[in-house]
């Protein structure tokens, strides 16, 4: 069983800049196959936008996706956490914070993202939730 963060974290990381667009992050997201793409400047967090956001911040509020930057509905105050923390303290983390991805860092620089699904698959490999994170991408 897998201790450390770093050994279940996803390291191709879905990045971009804060100007980019929310259609630019839809599109990372179905490329990268991911729910949730991070907001950097520079290899260091800024925010993280997720396709909730996407909706709910955007789409839902009439605002033009291709003309929107993604530093306007971006999350901003994001908890972030290092490769070598246990994943004790990141499933912890996801807790207190009620968030379903921590991107991880090391000295400041984004190095990978663990999901809820990416430690539901590690510590309880026979769960639904684990069959759903594993299975193929639908679309």
């Amino acid at each position: 069983m897998a201790t450390h963060v770093s050994d279940v974290m996803h390291v191709g990381l879905a990045t971009l800049e804060p100007q980019g667009t929310v259609a630019d992050a839809a599109r990372m997201m179905r490329e990268y196959n991911t729910g949730d793409v991070l907001v950097a400047r520079d290899e260091r967090l800024v925010g993280i936008v997720t396709d909730r956001d996407i909706v709910v911040r955007t789409v839902a509020s009439g605002e033009d996706p291709a003309a929107t930057p993604v530093e306007r509905i971006c999350s901003t105050s994001v908890a972030a956490i290092g490769p070598d923390a246990r994943v004790d303290d990141a499933i912890r983390l996801m807790r207190e914070h009620a968030v379903r991805r921590l991107p991880v860092s090391e000295d400041g620089r984004l190095v990978g993202v663990v999901s809820i699904g990416d430690l539901a698959a590690e510590r309880e490999p026979d769960s639904a939730l684990s069959d759903i994170s594993e299975a193929p991408p639908n679309a």
